[in-house]
């Protein structure tokens, strides 16, 4: 998977994804579920670009997940649900699965529970080094990119304060952890749970 700066527009969509998955769940299909979004505008977005971006988003996000993991989006405690939401980005961005893996993993394993400024120029200096992509993304792009991924660890109930940045340790029911490890995926959920979580 190529290294894309796009999620800096594509925050976690939580409701969107819940309504989505809720609306699968019910009988609808991708394309009758799209109809809703684009032509009666059931997210209440001003654009239809910023539509079509949002449900094109979404669908890529739900592709990954099987029918199980879906259904939990809608039945699950509300920290799990999120969870499996952040999961679903991970298994889809490569660049942010890397800051999950290599970062905020780190920080759980560790009890190292603040994200700081130097967390992140650490990261994306590494990326810029590793990658010729990444090198020629502009300072903006990678401000951008830092803000949003705040932005999604604390609507995902990662961070306590968004501002503060302390990051607050998961909680994700046990079953799903299992049935995600089951389906041989651990290295993107320990991204979320921390390498050296059971």
């Amino acid at each position: 998977m190529p290294y894309s700066s796009t999620i800096k527009s594509r925050p976690l969509f939580y409701r969107e994804i819940q309504k989505f998955a809720t609306l699968l769940i019910q009988g609808f299909d991708d394309l009758e579920i799209k109809e809703q979004v684009i032509n009666q505008n059931i997210f209440q977005v001003k654009t239809e670009a910023r539509r079509k971006e949002i449900v094109a988003t979404i669908h890529k996000r739900l592709k990954v997940l099987d029918d199980y993991l879906i259904n939990k989006i809608i039945t699950s405690d509300l920290n799990t649900s999120k969870l499996i939401v952040l999961y679903s980005i991970i298994r889809t961005d490569r660049l942010f699965y890397e800051f999950m893996n290599e970062v905020f993993s780190e920080k759980v394993t560790f009890q190292d529970l603040t994200l700081q400024d130097r967390d992140f120029n650490i990261f994306f200096e590494s990326k810029r080094q590793q990658s010729e992509k990444v090198s020629k993304w502009k300072d903006y792009t990678i401000y951008k990119l830092q803000q949003v991924y705040l932005r999604i660890l604390f609507e995902a109930g990662l961070l306590k304060n968004s501002k503060e940045r302390e990051v607050q340790v998961p909680v994700i029911n046990l079953d799903v952890l299992d049935h995600i490890r089951h389906i041989g995926e651990p290295r993107f959920i320990n991204a979320i749970v921390g390498g050296g979580s059971v």
